[in-house]
């Protein structure tokens, strides 16, 4: 290999040199891997507000960190902060404050919750409508109120805390964002804009409106004794997804960069692929055509063909229709290579942490690929005979893994898979 580390089709190499995550199950890869390699769940009751007369009660919620007064927008960012500081503290690179790259931050859409709007309706005269209580919140007693729900803010107040360069990133592409933040940190290494990226997804947005939104979309799981037995993926008898908070990080660097300061490299970022389509707000495509081209962009834009992967950690949200999209979807690219190649889902523990899915899965992704073993798809007592595939069933599994296809699939078509490898000295 020459001096400069070039991919297939050219462009600087994109190392990971840092790894962070937090969720229901705790703080840290350590704590993660170990909970999620034993088959331990994080759902249980939700004990944060009063769930009398809901149809769902249970979430994969993050209560260690919860306080009581956190607005979504302030546990996001305590999810994003600790997920950062442990994958800078593990790349090395820019510790004391001063990260020489951009921010890249998958943030759940913004939105007042009850208690903030239920304080400014007694502050406005006449209409009450989402617009007049911006207004109002904008006035300088509401001023702190009007920061917190700002899109941007959680993204800005990161990028103030790491001295990450430039204008920070913020996006919401759905359940797909995490993955999306890390693309978008790719993109701009292989461009020559950056050197590294600090990509982040978080979400702490489990409250009493969020959940009661999901759940008139028919979406959640009503499933609710036992919380750890709700979340079934791929089984016949799944009936939605669990909500979840967590946040994943990364650190992305040009593999030069990383091998000049002799940074561990823990992976490579190898491909990408996006699709979108306007079926449906929330349903997908029906003939699985958008997952289908993502899936088959990430591994034209690794290089690699189909039976290069090793292992799909698959979206995997315990709905009827999502689980029998994406089996049917990963058929078409995988053919009968399908039946026998491990796919399995972290949301059967760690529910669905939606913003931060991508990110927190892609984490998981390359400790699959550092430890040599598969998490499983815990509950799955009911196999479906329509979806005939390898599910890793309740217990981990040892395994060579080099290469991981992680599917991130949102609601509105919002698709986007990740190509995950080894590094170059892994054995």
């Amino acid at each position: 290999m020459g001096e400069n580390h070039r991919d297939s089709q050219g462009r600087p190499i994109v190392a990971v040199t840092g790894l962070g995550i937090v969720t229901s199950l705790g703080q840290g890869k350590d704590a993660n891997w170990e909970a999620l390699t034993a088959g331990r769940s994080g759902i249980h009751r939700i004990e944060r507000f009063p769930t009398d007369g809901l149809r769902t009660t249970i979430a994969a919620t993050v209560d260690f960190l919860f306080d009581g007064s956190f607005a979504a927008p302030e546990l996001s960012e305590k999810l994003a902060t600790l997920a950062a500081e442990e994958a800078v503290a593990q790349s090395g690179l820019g510790v004391n404050g001063d990260f020489p790259g951009e921010l890249f931050m998958a943030v759940p859409p913004v939105e007042m919750e009850w208690p903030q709007k239920q304080e400014l309706a007694q502050a406005v005269e006449g209409e009450t409508d989402y617009d007049a209580l911006l207004r109002v919140a904008a006035r300088h007693k509401h001023k702190a109120m009007h920061e917190l729900f700002l899109f941007g803010g959680v993204a800005e107040h990161i990028a103030e805390k790491f001295g990450t360069k430039g204008s920070p990133i913020s996006l919401s592409t759905a359940c797909s964002s995490g993955a999306t933040a890390i693309q978008m940190g790719v993109e701009a290494i292989r461009r020559g804009e950056t050197e590294a990226a600090l990509c982040i997804g978080t979400d702490g947005s489990v409250h009493a409106e969020a959940l009661i939104r999901f759940s008139l979309l028919s979406a959640l799981s009503t499933q609710n004794d036992p919380p750890e037995g709700s979340a079934k993926p791929f089984s016949k008898n799944r009936d939605g997804f669990v909500m979840g908070e967590g946040a994943g990080a990364l650190v992305l660097e040009d593999y030069d960069h990383a091998l000049a300061r002799g940074a561990t490299i823990l992976g490579i970022v190898a491909g990408c692929g996006e699709r979108g389509d306007g079926f449906h707000r929330t349903r997908s495509s029906p003939d699985g055509k958008p997952a289908i081209l993502a899936m088959q962009d990430a591994l034209a834009d690794a290089g690699l063909t189909p039976d290069d992967v090793d292992y799909i950690n698959a979206h995997g949200t315990s709905t009827p229709e999502n689980d029998k999209m994406e089996a049917m979807s990963c058929s078409a690219v995988f053919g009968e290579r399908m039946a026998r190649l491990p796919i399995s889902s972290n949301k059967s523990m760690l529910g669905h942490t939606l913003t931060a899915a991508g990110a927190v899965e892609a984490v998981i992704s390359l400790l699959t690929i550092a430890n040599g073993r598969i998490p499983p798809t815990i509950n799955y007592n009911t196999p479906d005979p329509a979806i005939a595939l390898d599910v890793i069933p309740n217990e981990a599994r040892d395994a060579k893994v080099r290469t991981v296809l992680s599917n991130s699939f949102g609601f509105g078509g919002q698709n986007t898979c990740l190509v995950l490898t080894a590094g170059p000295n892994a054995a």
